[in-house]
């Protein structure tokens, strides 16, 4: 058959195989596209520097990457530990409205209690508010659980207005390397971070040390002079503690330095920046504070280390007390220079804990006296 309905024929049949061939060519183009930015987001994970460098990444740039209309990251944090790393890579952060730190996963939503993959589904104010505080608007969610050795770390929330892009029917394969590679990315952040950490806390209370002291005195003041805030320091000194030393034994007086820390870290805030100054010497760093909340701060740790019974090895107990000094800064001129006034701050209140000391100890000298 060669007439013209034989050759329309094959023009038809032409024209349908071209039209096939570009539309799996735009499926392919599409699923290039949609490689190379899922390669793209999740490199910015791995090549992230920082713990903030990586909550961002994931917070704000995988919204953005997979065009949801929420995005939001829980990590477990029982001890506050990962809010103090976050905060000691840069005082002035201010925490992403989807970053969300909790002790305890489990109680966020029902799915949390065994969920190893990730769960897509239709959002439920119920049981997500939680998950995705303030956004009642969403019809469908994604979970993905962050697990390390077993162990659920955080986890990894999609949410969408569109009831229809979240699903069970749809399959969550592709979601579970996003979930491991962001696992990955936080456990190491954190753990480099601590690494950092080391070099500017106490080895012995875990508190940071004298030099770190030192940078942030000047970063506070810096804040402090931009907010228009005053700055409070509290030093504090450890009355007769050569006697535990000299009775008891080095060790002893380490396991007392300990939980002295211990206590003084209990009476603060988590914005609050207490160091270990040297010996049985204390201080603490209070953004925003006046010389009022200086000085209860101070009374309270005053307070609180006279109520414990500190233990030594062997089991016998021993009470101290602690004598206490409070100065604040306010800085008024642009042109001041801050690390004089930093000096001057913490010499303020040192002389002040003299002062407390030659007044019979176990009291607070503050700003007016």
């Amino acid at each position: 058959m060669t007439g013209p309905a034989f050759i329309d024929g094959e023009h038809a049949e032409a024209e349908c195989l071209r039209a096939r061939l570009d539309e799996l060519t735009e499926r392919v183009r599409q699923n290039e596209a949609l490689f190379r930015g899922a390669h793209e987001r999740n490199m910015r994970l791995l090549q992230a520097a920082s713990l903030r460098e990586l909550f961002d990444a994931v917070v704000v740039g995988l919204a953005a990457g997979h065009e949801v209309d929420a995005v939001t990251l829980l990590v477990r944090d029982l001890r506050h530990e990962v809010r103090q790393l976050l905060y000691a890579e840069d005082p002035r952060t201010e925490f992403l409205p989807g970053l969300l730190f909790v002790e305890s996963l489990e109680g966020m939503a029902p799915q949390y209690n065994s969920l190893w993959q990730p769960w897509l589904g239709a959002f439920s104010g119920a049981d997500h508010s939680l998950v995705f505080p303030g956004r009642a608007d969403l019809g469908s969610c994604a979970l993905l659980p962050l697990r390390r050795n077993g162990e659920l770390i955080g986890c990894l929330n999609f949410g969408s207005r569109d009831a229809q892009r979240f699903t069970r029917s749809h399959a969550g394969d592709f979601l579970q390397p996003l979930a491991d590679i962001a696992a990955v990315c936080l456990e190491n952040a954190v753990n480099r971070s601590r690494l950092v950490r080391s070099g500017i806390t106490d080895a012995l209370t875990g508190l940071y040390n004298r030099r770190y002291l030192q940078h942030r005195l000047v970063d506070e003041l810096a804040r402090a002079r931009r907010d228009g805030r005053p700055l409070a320091c509290v030093m504090l000194d450890v009355d007769h503690f050569k006697g535990i030393n000299d009775q008891w034994g080095h060790q002893a007086g380490d396991k007392v330095l300990a939980q002295i820390a211990h206590v003084i870290r209990e009476q603060c805030r988590d914005s609050d920046i207490a160091i270990r100054y040297g010996g049985e010497e204390f201080a603490v760093l209070l953004p925003g504070a006046g010389a009022g909340r200086g000085e209860l701060v101070a009374e309270r740790i005053r307070a609180a280390v006279e109520a414990n019974e500190f233990v030594l090895p062997g089991g016998h107990g021993v009470r101290l007390t602690v004598s206490a000094g409070v100065a604040c800064a306010l800085v008024a001129r642009v042109d001041e220079e801050l690390k004089p006034l930093g000096d001057r701050l913490i010499a303020e209140a040192d002389v002040r804990v003299y002062r407390a000391k030659s007044e019979g100890r176990n009291r607070v000298c503050g700003v007016a006296e």
